[in-house]
This record gives structure tokens, sequence and C-alpha cells, in this order.
């Protein structure tokens, strides 16, 4: 009869301790390179999107107030025009950052 799940681990642990090979390579093997970072950019832009997607979705659900009135509020603080582009910078690049290197990738 064939052998059983565990008594094939057992095997396989035993030849990859005696053969001294490591598991996997470590991430500082790799040498940094442009298609690299672009892939982890557009993964977290999108994990960004999500997050951010949702977060307003179930704000809009269990907030009491309707859209206007949270705009009124941040209307109150009388921002400066810096911390207002910065933050319109920050909505507004993880949307096209994702969308373009999307279409590159489909390209």
């Amino acid at each position: 009869m064939g052998t059983t799940a565990k008594e094939e681990m057992a095997h396989f642990w035993e030849k990859n301790t005696k053969s001294n090979r490591p598991l996997s390579p470590h991430i500082t093997v790799y040498e940094w390179s442009l298609p690299m970072a672009m892939s982890i950019t557009h993964r977290g832009t999108g994990v960004a999107l999500s997050l951010g997607v949702s977060l307003f979705g179930l704000a809009a659900l269990l907030l009491p107030e309707q859209f206007p009135h949270y705009l009124a509020m941040v209307k109150s603080l009388s921002l400066g025009p810096a911390l207002i582009y910065s933050a319109k910078f920050a909505l507004a690049f993880p949307l096209s950052y994702h969308t373009w290197n999307g279409v590159r990738h489909l390209v």
C-alpha cells in the first residue's frame, strides 16, 4: 500500500535538511528594479482604493447626516490651500496610478 501524507512530509523535510538548501530566497536576495517597484505600488494603490471605497460606503450607510452636512463641516475648518491640495493629491494619485498602470499592463 502507498505511504501516508505524514510519511511523505517527513521524507520531504529529511531530504531538504540533508541537502542544506534554503527554504526560499529572502527578500534581500532580489535587486530592486522599476517593474518590481511599479508592481508593489500597483498592489498598494489597489488595496488603498478598495479600503477607501469600502469605508466611504460604510460611512454612507452608518452616519446619520447626508453628505452636504459633512462637506460643510470640512469647509468650516478653514484648512489652508497646501493641506487641501495635498488631500486632493492623496485621493487622486491612487486612482490615476492604478488605472493607468492597469492599462499599461493590458497593453
